[in-house]
């Protein structure tokens, strides 16, 4: 099956699945009812949207100049970065490090990045084992399951559902208690941490004045990821370079807020390179992977590297009421939601994955609840063109479109069909589409324009 039928296979499936629908609806509820409470910390949150969206903006337009900048200073501290224009060359790169330090075992805090390049899948192939210190990661790595959203990999699983996993994995007794599910993880990853050879993180920033990748969460993971191995690797996207360590004072309590509803979240760090003369912990090498694939082709789009200024916080998948409905998994990609429509495509190939830029209502929830205004339902609209400009879409669309558009330019064209033929078309053309969930709407036998002449000969 395509990518597409895929897609559409999924969707049906979970969009008419009440217990997913009842487990998201009150998820995103409790997200909703926090993210009020955060907001009270910004006294004028506009201004805050539109002073990140600027500085991001002028990141990306000068996105060179801040890499270099940022590797410059990275490398002043010990640290080593490497340049990754593929997910191949990510993935052959990390492996090199792996083998230079005969590392067995890794310990690995939350990171699309890495799901991006499929790390865990690739590292146990060639005899790694690779743990998710995330709980929620964590939980997906055991159920065999990807992360049905950006922030909170397991949204679509209860206490309950979480239960039954560890009992059938794990071996333990069930139990409803969330902290008690916690202390089970818990008391399994602690000894991870002090065993493995390497641990890897993601980035939620990179800080270019300093030269550090700063990084945000709120169970500490990443950080005991990072204090144990001897050896840190950090896989950061290059769009996420931020000018200086001050601008975190704004793109923490956004992140913060949109992602999770919290002031700012519990653990906060910024690592500038390994372990220095003096310091008691930390990692005595450190590299960070800097990762094209595809971000490049995404900015060679002036219409559409906007795009680019994604902090990775949730928020347009929260407000789409497609993702609501469908979920995470449906759309087959490492990035859900609305902002996954928009560059995954670009990422991973428009003609595989033009399909997603359809995924939406154009409701424009998503481009008002963005922490940096990226008009995301707008670009959703010029994937669409491009994937036409393309030739991408499918040769009997691009007939029907060619056949509706001359009859909508010709009034005489369209009263030369009959009602009963329109009707017949209509019923046939959309009954595995429209059809399929809804009553097919019926023309009369007059239309609009017949009865207006009517109406005007009897005047």
């Amino acid at each position: 099956m395509s990518t597409s039928n895929i897609f559409q296979s999924a969707s049906e499936k979970k969009a008419f699945d009440m217990k997913h629908r009842q487990t998201i609806s009150h998820n995103i509820g409790k997200y909703n009812t926090a993210v009020k409470t955060g907001l009270g910390q910004f006294r004028d949150h506009e201004l805050a949207r539109s002073r990140g969206a600027y500085i991001k903006t002028q990141v990306i337009e000068n996105l060179d100049k801040y890499l270099l900048q940022f590797e410059e200073n990275f490398r002043k501290r010990g640290g080593r970065v490497i340049w990754a224009e593929t997910k191949e060359d990510a993935l052959r790169e990390i492996l090199a490090i792996f083998e230079r330090k005969q590392a067995r075992s890794v310990v690995k805090s939350k990171s699309m990045a890495t799901e991006e390049i499929h790390l865990n899948e690739y590292l146990e192939a060639h005899g790694v084992e690779a743990v998710e210190t995330d709980l929620g990661e964590y939980i997906c790595q055991l159920s065999g399951q990807k992360p049905y959203h950006i922030v909170t990999p397991v949204m679509h699983m209860s206490k309950e559902d979480i239960s039954e996993l560890f009992f059938q994995k794990l071996k333990t007794a069930r139990t409803n208690d969330p902290q008690e599910l916690t202390l089970i993880a818990r008391r399994i990853l602690r000894e991870k941490y002090t065993s493995a050879d390497v641990g890897i993180t993601g980035g939620n920033f990179l800080v270019a004045d300093i030269g550090g990748v700063a990084i945000t969460e709120n169970e500490g993971n990443a950080r005991l990821s990072v204090g144990f191995p001897k050896t840190h690797i950090a896989l950061v996207g290059i769009e996420k370079v931020i000018p200086s360590l001050q601008d975190l004072d704004l793109f923490w309590p956004l992140l913060a807020t949109s992602g999770t509803g919290q002031q700012v979240t519990t653990y906060s760090t910024v690592l500038s390179g390994p372990r220095q003369p003096g310091e008691t912990d930390g990692p005595d090498e450190m590299y960070v992977v800097l990762l094209d694939n595809g971000r490049t082709t995404l900015l060679a789009e002036p219409d559409k590297r906007q795009a680019l200024n994604c902090i990775r916080c949730g928020a347009c998948l929260n407000a789409c009421p497609v993702y609501r409905n469908i979920g995470g998994h449906s759309y087959d990609s490492t990035y859900s939601g609305p902002i996954g429509s928009v560059i995954t495509p670009h990422f991973e190939g428009m003609q595989k994955f033009k399909h997603l830029s359809y995924a939406s209502s154009l409701c424009g929830a998503c481009s008002s609840v963005c922490p940096v205004r990226i008009d995301i339902h707008n670009l959703l609209l010029l994937n669409r063109q491009q994937s036409v400009k393309a030739g991408l879409n499918d040769k009997t669309e691009a007939i029907g479109f060619k056949m509706w558009e001359q009859g909508m330019k010709s009034r005489r064209l369209m009263n030369l069909v009959g009602f009963r033929l329109k009707n017949w078309a209509l019923g046939t053309l959309f009954k595995d589409t429209w059809g399929r969930r809804r009553i097919t709407p019926a023309l009369p036998p007059r239309s609009f324009n017949q009865l207006w002449k009517e109406k005007r000969n009897k005047s």
